[in-house]
């Protein structure tokens, strides 16, 4: 019987080894982003607290660690000191008594105006949404409201305030996602609100008490949906510092589902106002949203988005993790026509993964078709633009269409053959964004990953994000050009994976 036995175990042995080596490694399962965040495994929602100290961006974000889907929200938290490495920590918040604990900032208090800091320690202050499940279940209007924790230890561990909440819902059904900056030529802290479908700013001496000063959007923007997760900041445009409010709106996106809209105009610590009423968009395509930037950066303003849309976002075919977020971008002003523009651009960290330049062969400006790396930058420019498309395809006959549209003046991104798309009809539509530069010389950069790609268009005047989900990786690469178009200066460079020293990170 014992020798029976042992030629059993040795029978099931190779099935064992089998079922462990197919089972893909953390960070490398099918659609996972070789060069995105994206958390080891579950679901994440919007960027949180993000914040810059000590030589390290802090990115937190809304977390549910227990399923794939949207489910009672923690703040996940992750570390980097390039914003394109990362390493993830243990989770920084948990929802207690008071509710779930949903989209907020952080902010360094060096002056310790909280008087949370203690022996000389500065504390990091964030300041977030309760959100409490029991009130919303009764059809209450103030089961949302504003409180804070803070950390003595760099951001590694935090202490929820004994007085939460610091700011009470004042009968507001949607009361949340608090963006706070330090207003240095008023010496006092600033709040900007969602609230239902407009904003309301609050200011504060210490973070503790807060005094509502004024409101803004009633009558402007773009409003087919709830506002949420907002963001306030100043930008210079040669000698002149303006104002940037940026909204996130879902529904009522340019294509369909949720978005990022922006105002530039002026703020003197009470009021927001804009320097017009037009309507924009930082990014037209359909999978950026909740987008904010760093706080404690200096003059670089650097802007994350989650990388979905709430359209499909809890029924994309991931397995381990769902969603992901964008690549960090540089955000700066530009003026056409007279009108002052929010453009972006990947923040210059990127460089640091990039290979060396494929040598093309004149492949891709011939219409060839190339082989292409598992994720990379493909740039090039034009004198004249006219009518093209890069197709992005793989071997089992899929393909992703980027590309410009002359007689519209649109860019768009067809993801309609892109592989895996039946689990949401919004999915297969196609997109578009209007062409925002005057001129005929045209340049773009793309930023293409294993599940995503972000267009950056004409010094990022136009920015789309879409992902998609093929059955196998697009390892072909083409630009078709019907039009006798003259293309130069193309690059194609290969990215290094950021995962493979993300636990380097200390």
């Amino acid at each position: 019987m014992k020798k029976y036995k042992l030629i059993l175990t040795y029978l099931a042995l190779p099935c064992y080894l089998f079922a462990q080596e197919v089972k893909p490694a953390p960070y490398n399962e099918p659609y996972r982003p070789q060069v995105h965040f994206s958390p080891k495994a579950h679901w994440i929602n919007d960027p949180n607290g993000m914040v810059y100290y000590n030589h390290t961006y802090h990115l937190f974000f809304q977390y549910y660690p227990k399923d794939i889907v949207w489910g009672p929200m923690h703040w996940g938290h992750a570390v980097s000191r390039d914003m394109i490495h990362w390493k993830q920590l243990p989770i920084a918040l948990y929802p207690d008594s008071l509710g779930y604990i949903f989209s907020g900032s952080a902010v360094v208090d060096y002056k310790n105006t909280s008087g949370f800091g203690k022996n000389g320690k500065v504390p990091l202050v964030a300041i977030f949404t309760h959100h409490d499940p029991k009130g919303e279940k009764a059809q209450k209007n103030n089961f949302q409201n504003q409180s804070l924790a803070y950390s003595l230890d760099k951001g590694k561990t935090w202490t929820k305030y004994a007085g939460n909440p610091v700011l009470k819902n004042p009968g507001i059904r949607d009361f949340r996602d608090p963006k706070v900056m330090w207003y240095e030529p008023q010496k006092k802290w600033i709040m900007t609100l969602a609230t239902l479908d407009h904003i309301t700013f609050y200011s504060s001496p210490d973070l503790k008490d807060w005094t509502k000063e004024s409101e803004f959007g009633l009558t402007l923007g773009a409003h087919g949906g709830v506002w949420e997760c907002p963001d306030l900041f100043p930008l210079k445009f040669g000698d002149k510092t303006y104002w940037i409010l940026i909204v996130n709106l879902n529904p009522g996106g340019p294509n369909g589902g949720s978005a990022t809209q922006y105002f530039v105009g002026y703020f003197d610590g009470n009021k927001f106002t804009t320097a017009d009423n037009k309507q924009r968009w930082l990014d037209y395509g359909p999978d950026e949203y909740a987008g904010i930037t760093w706080g404690n950066t200096g003059n670089r303003k650097i802007f994350l988005g989650w990388m979905s849309n709430w359209l499909y976002a809890n029924q994309v075919p991931t397995k381990t993790w769902r969603n992901a977020m964008t690549i960090p971008r540089e955000l700066f002003l530009t003026q056409i026509n007279g009108e002052l523009l929010l453009a972006s651009k990947p923040v210059k960290e990127l460089a640091g993964i990039e290979q060396k330049p494929a040598d093309l062969s004149g492949n891709l400006l011939s219409g060839k078709t190339v082989q292409a790396p598992n994720q990379y930058l493909l740039k090039f420019s034009m004198d004249k633009i006219s009518a093209y498309s890069i197709v992005l395809s793989n071997d089992a006959g899929e393909q992703l269409l980027m590309g410009y549209d002359s007689t519209k003046n649109e860019y768009y991104i067809d993801r309609s053959k892109s592989g895996k798309t039946d689990f949401n009809t919004e999915f297969r539509k196609v997109s578009f964004a209007p062409r925002l530069s005057p001129k005929g010389r045209s340049n773009i950069e793309l930023v293409v990953d294993a599940s995503s790609i972000e267009l950056f268009a004409d010094g990022g005047l136009t920015v789309m994000t879409a992902v998609f989900f093929p059955k196998k990786p697009y390892n072909h690469l083409q630009i078709q050009n019907n039009k006798g178009m003259v293309i130069k200066n193309v690059e194609l460079i290969p990215l290094n994976s950021i995962w493979g020293v993300q636990n380097k990170i200390k």
